[in-house]
């Protein structure tokens, strides 16, 4: 059933961006359809370990500063990208996307819908899952390239790009804690600080 569960959500995420990428539907009012129904499957059939490596409150501390730390880097990085006129239109794209909703409506949808929701199908199922048969490395090596593909699907650079290093990071939290709650915090750090405090050309997106 786990198997089951990993291969239908890892298609229906993929076929949600899909329909993102070609304008067949807006990403606010389908992803966290799809996202939920990803979480709330992978709880079903899988229930999440918060951390068995560490204390949680370590993996909380330490999920938040890498969140931060991510957070750093990915607006150094855009700053230096934003040189590139593809991703620069990309990531005013984003932004525009992101300010179709109300910025609270968006904070809701993302932190409390879309990221405890991937966390719990990419981490607390998918590499769960293989750590079981596969081991630590196999298991985040299988886990990151599947959640990158995934987000390919998007064809938009900034998400593909985030998939790429922040789902680096998240597979790393998730094996050196054992757990979802370090991979969550910083996930939620981020994407709350991307969100809120965009970098110069998300801003100027969102201005649009």
């Amino acid at each position: 059933m786990q198997q089951l569960v990993m291969l239908a959500g890892t298609v229906a995420e993929a076929i949600g961006w899909r329909l993102v990428a070609i304008g067949r539907a807006r990403v606010w009012r389908l992803m966290p359809i799809v996202f939920a129904a990803m979480g709330v499957l992978a709880i079903l059939v899988r229930r999440p370990a918060a951390a068995t490596r560490v204390s949680n409150v370590t993996a909380v501390w330490v999920g938040a500063a890498s969140g931060l730390a991510l957070y750093v880097g990915t607006r150094v990085f855009v700053w230096i990208a934003d040189r590139w006129p593809p991703f620069r239109r990309h990531v005013v794209e984003k932004y525009q996307e992101a300010a179709e909703i109300p910025l609270r409506e968006s904070l809701v949808l993302s932190l409390l819908v879309m990221v405890p929701a991937e966390e719990l199908f990419w981490r607390g199922l998918f590499q769960a899952h293989l750590d079981q048969t596969l081991g630590a490395v196999a298991a985040g090596v299988w886990a990151w390239f599947a959640y990158v593909a995934v987000n390919a699907a998007s064809a938009s650079l900034p998400i593909v790009a985030g998939a790429v290093v922040g789902g680096a990071l998240w597979v790393g939290l998730f094996a050196w804690s054992g757990g979802v709650l370090a991979s969550l915090a910083s996930h939620m750090l981020w994407t709350g600080l991307m969100l809120a405090l965009p970098p110069g050309v998300g801003r100027r997106g969102g201005a649009a």
